[in-house]
């Protein structure tokens, strides 16, 4: 689904972003990953004082303002989707996670079997050939 949960209600689609699905595309798109989480926390208040971090999910359109005054929000929170979060922080201030997968031989063929290349699988495969010719 994307990070996103689709529900049909009254005949209209009603879309939202899970917040550690937001969290989770930090590396790639910081700028409007920040903002997000921002708006998240001090405009939508999806995190006010709970210490395991971003509730499961939320839906603005839900008529359900009793917790939330600005729609319902699940009352669960996952250890699964707090992974990625982890994950993907360390990888925006380190890319410590790029940098082991870089150097996986198996994330490497597989990619190159999916069909991929350029960037860093190009200059990986450039480096091995002339070790390989030396």
């Amino acid at each position: 689904t994307g990070g996103y949960h689709k529900s049909v209600r009254g005949g209209t689609m009603h879309r939202y972003p899970y917040p550690w699905a937001v969290v989770a595309s930090l590396p790639f798109a910081p700028e409007i990953v920040i903002e997000t989480i921002r708006h998240a926390i001090g405009k939508l208040n999806l995190k006010p004082h709970k210490f395991y971090g971003f509730d499961a999910s939320y839906n603005l359109t839900f008529p359900n303002k009793d917790a939330n005054a600005h729609g319902w929000v699940s009352p669960w929170r996952f250890g699964l989707n707090q992974g990625p979060i982890v994950i993907m922080i360390e990888n925006y201030q380190t890319e410590l996670i790029w940098n082991v997968m870089k150097q996986c031989p198996y994330i490497i063929k597989g990619l190159q079997l999916a069909g991929f290349s350029g960037g860093w699988l190009d200059v990986k495969m450039q480096s091995e050939s002339e070790i390989a010719g030396m």
